[in-house]
């Protein structure tokens, strides 16, 4: 992200955005996007107004000019009626909405977003996805990184799925449901040598499965009818769900559970 956005060089290969390498054409590039920081990056001592106007000198706006595309800007983002307090009294969720609009002061043909509701509640988070939605109907093209597989389920037309700084899977949130896992999903809770049984008895309506710590995940196209299959062959083990499969499901049986603090 921070290459795409003309932050870091890069070590290797080539890289465009826009029609243009970041490496070498960075000012004009820059005019062009919109960068959202993990980070909040506002300015906490100026009013909501205030950080709009300064950041929109940077792109040759003042004026009367500024204040209008920032009054239109705080209006997108629900902020209008707190333009004049300090930033450092609004909320993570309001913080995070400013920087959306700050990031679009120059009408950017591509917005940059890195881990754009980290640490929000769910109410907040759901605002920013409508904002980010909006966007998108605009025309806006966004590129964003993120660990919410529910979000990037509800934002993404396309996605990556990056294990140890590779690519290993891409395309559409359906799609890699579909290729990876299969509709549904069903969990069971059993014993390591009850669980190749369980495989096992699934037969050809088991597309795949992970066995973590005695849980059982199962994927198939019909929970149910898998549930009510096993149990007709007698094999043991508490139903913990059976459910829709989601992106999570195919992020951990790509990945794996386990954690990766050290690395």
């Amino acid at each position: 992200m921070r290459i795409l956005a003309c932050l870091s060089p890069r070590d290797a290969g080539e890289v465009s955005v826009l029609g243009l390498d970041p490496a070498a054409s960075p000012r004009e590039l820059k005019a062009r996007l919109g960068v959202v920081a993990q980070e909040s990056n506002l300015d906490l001592e100026l009013t909501v107004l205030e950080n709009m106007l300064v950041y929109a000198r940077y792109f040759g706006l003042t004026g009367a000019t500024a204040r209008a595309r920032a009054q239109e800007l705080l209006g997108l983002v629900g902020l209008s009626e707190r333009a004049d307090d300090t930033v450092d009294h609004l909320s993570g969720g309001m913080k995070r909405r400013l920087q959306i609009a700050r990031s679009l002061v120059n009408d950017p043909e591509l917005v940059l977003l890195d881990e754009p509701t980290t640490g929000l509640d769910p109410q907040a988070r759901h605002v920013v996805w409508e904002r980010l939605r909006r966007l998108k109907r605009d025309g806006v093209s966004l590129v964003l990184t993120t660990h919410y597989m529910d979000e990037a389920e509800q934002l993404c037309d396309r996605l990556v799925v990056m294990d140890h700084g590779r690519i290993v899977r891409f395309g559409s949130p359906a799609q890699l449901i579909r290729e990876e896992v299969g509709r549904e999903v069903l969990e069971i809770r059993v014993s390591d040598a009850d669980a190749a049984w369980a495989i096992a008895a699934g037969g050809g309506d088991v597309h795949g499965h992970e066995l973590h710590e005695g849980l059982l995940s199962l994927y198939t196209e019909d929970a149910d009818a898998l549930g009510h299959r096993l149990r007709s062959e007698g094999v043991p083990g508490e139903t913990v769900a059976a459910r829709r499969a989601t992106l999570e499901d195919v992020f951990l049986s790509i990945t794996g559970r386990t954690l990766r603090d050290e690395e």
